[in-house]
């Protein structure tokens, strides 16, 4: 009997504290809802497309405040395209997210940013950008190491080039 009132109230606090953090999701999201929708993707944008993990939007300098809205904090794996007309992540499971190449407005590697903390300290390409009068970080981890330094790279033109 009271193994069977132990089991129980554990799945009850396990069971509470989901109710919570789908009330907490939901609040975030009430609160963000003034964020204006974001731009429509490209029918077909050129450029290589670089295998990894979209991990999340967060408004810019605060890496803990993540985007609820539009899908930006869902956590997906993802294609990310580097093209004149900007970026494109293709994300399994969530809607593609498009930043306009005259938006984006710097790029580093950085150790973590909301949902994800790597060992390495350049272990995440972190993108900062504009949209609706607010500035943002998104977080991508390439799947391959070696890809990070070609693909800050290729923003990094692309941002010179905007400006």
């Amino acid at each position: 009997m009271k193994a069977f009132l132990g089991i129980l109230g554990t799945v009850l606090v396990i069971g509470l504290a989901y109710v919570g953090m789908y009330r907490g999701w939901k609040n975030r999201q009430t609160r963000q809802s003034d964020l204006a929708p974001l731009p429509s993707v490209p029918a077909a944008p050129d450029g290589a497309k670089t295998e990894g993990m979209y991990v999340a939007t967060t408004t810019a300098g605060d890496w803990m405040d993540r985007i609820a809205v539009h899908e930006l904090g869902v956590r997906s794996t993802a294609d990310l395209a580097v093209s004149e007309a900007g970026l494109v992540f293709h994300r399994q499971g969530a809607s593609d997210v498009f930043i306009p190449a005259d938006h984006l407005t710097g790029v580093r590697t950085d150790r973590g940013i909301a949902g994800k903390v790597t060992a390495e300290a350049s272990g995440l390409i972190v993108v900062s950008w504009t949209h609706d009068g607010r500035e943002f970080d998104t977080g991508f981890r390439p799947r391959h190491k070696a890809d990070t330094a070609g693909l800050t790279e290729s923003i990094s033109t692309l941002i010179g080039a905007e400006q």
